[in-house]
């Protein structure tokens, strides 16, 4: 089908709508990651603490995203998404007020419900805009791979102003950013589609419709994600340990996300190449072992280490997001991708909590190598999902 110069024109502005969406609000939930250190020392919180704060943010995205998709269905897709976006912002201005965990917890919960609209609402947004012309998986790849940009950026940045501005001047800043994307996308997103009352019905798509499949493949990225936000709770207090900075944290959080974004792009084709479960199998013992280094490698080696464990550790996740069409049955794609980020946003942000509890009874390296063991869970789940996949093609 051929695209007037105007449609395109219209498809880009989704497009960079939806990217900018994912890397704001990836951004301001991976920035967390440096200030936790600050706000243990500032407030006495304890490890279990700090889980609940990081927790707080991702749990309250993971158990409101099915509710903002059927909410955009009465009162449309893109104010919501704009409105959340404005409402991440509020939240940052209220966490550079706080003068205790009391407040800080609550404008954290407020900051992920704001957050909840992003993933399915941004994400369905360009999928429509691409169904006619074609393109849906490239869009959605440049769409993923914004996150892993904004993850890069603003945690970078945030940690380079530590160094000259108080950590309450850079969650102002924060919130300005919120404020000023939100306001960024109503411009930018076409006008038919911001005064419409319900998102644009897709078509239906079949895959093989496997019920088992799909909770194996949910459990599976569920399991990736507790691992993955376990070990970014915990990378900053290993990287304390060995002698880095706030500056240097930053750093090693950018090298981290540069290769996890790197990594989205490369396991994505590697998958597409040798299969789903080789290429879990081949990320996940990669991770596992890169964790267990990461333990007892002095600062120098391990921040070289950490683009190759960022592209391992963050790979795995692109695959697994590949596989849900795969197994989606007909007209429930949207409902399949919802599932399945909730089930990995939710282990992510029950993760913390509980390895935080880990952290505290036996230290942090204990609870980084328990982190690394559970990947093993992860290689039989894959072959489970392959064999479902098979079975029902």
């Amino acid at each position: 089908m051929t695209l007037t110069a105007r449609e395109t024109i219209t498809r880009r502005r989704h497009l960079v709508a939806g990217c900018g969406a994912h890397a704001v609000h990836d951004g301001l939930t991976d920035v967390i990651y440096v200030l936790l250190p600050i706000w243990q020392a500032q407030f006495a919180l304890s490890y279990a603490q700090i889980g609940l704060l990081r927790g707080a943010y991702s749990g309250m995205m993971a158990v409101f995203q099915l509710m903002a998709s059927r909410a955009a269905r009465r009162w449309g897709r893109v104010p919501l998404l704009v409105g959340g976006t404005g409402l991440a912002g509020v939240a940052y201005l209220l966490v550079g007020q706080a003068t205790g965990l009391v407040m800080l917890l609550l404008a954290l919960l407020l900051g992920g419900l704001g957050a909840s609209t992003q993933h399915p609402l941004a994400s369905s947004m360009v999928t429509d805009a691409y169904e006619d012309g074609g393109g849906v998986k490239q869009a959605l790849s440049q769409y993923n791979f914004s996150g892993d940009i904004g993850k890069t950026l603003v945690p970078g940045l945030v940690g380079l102003l530590l160094t000259v501005i108080s950590w309450r001047a850079s969650a102002t800043l924060l919130g300005v950013l919120g404020l000023a994307s939100a306001g960024l996308l109503w411009w930018l997103i076409p006008r038919q589609l911001r005064t419409a009352t319900a998102p644009v019905v897709a078509r239906l798509h079949a895959g093989t419709g496997s019920v088992t499949g799909l909770r194996a493949l949910i459990v599976l990225g569920t399991l990736d994600s507790a691992v993955r936000m376990g070990f970014l709770t915990f990378l900053p207090f290993l990287l304390q340990t060995k002698g880095a900075g706030t500056a240097g944290i930053g750093l090693a959080l950018t090298l981290l996300f540069i290769g996890g974004a790197f990594g989205k792009l490369f396991c994505g084709y590697l998958g597409a190449r040798i299969g789903m479960m080789r290429t879990v199998w081949l990320t996940e013992t990669s991770t596992a072992a890169l964790i267990v280094m990461a333990v007892y490698l002095p600062l120098e080696g391990l921040m070289l280490m950490l683009p190759l464990l960022g592209l391992v550790l963050n790979g795995t996740s692109s695959v697994l997001y590949g596989a849900v069409p795969d197994l989606a049955g007909a007209g429930k794609r949207e409902q399949a991708f919802a599932l399945f980020y909730t089930g990995t946003i939710g282990g992510g942000a029950l993760a913390p909590v509980v390895f935080g509890g880990v952290g505290d009874a036996l230290g942090v390296p204990v609870a980084v190598m328990v982190l690394a063991g559970v990947l093993s869970v992860t290689l039989p789940l894959a072959w489970g999902v392959e064999k479902e996949s098979r079975a029902n093609a």
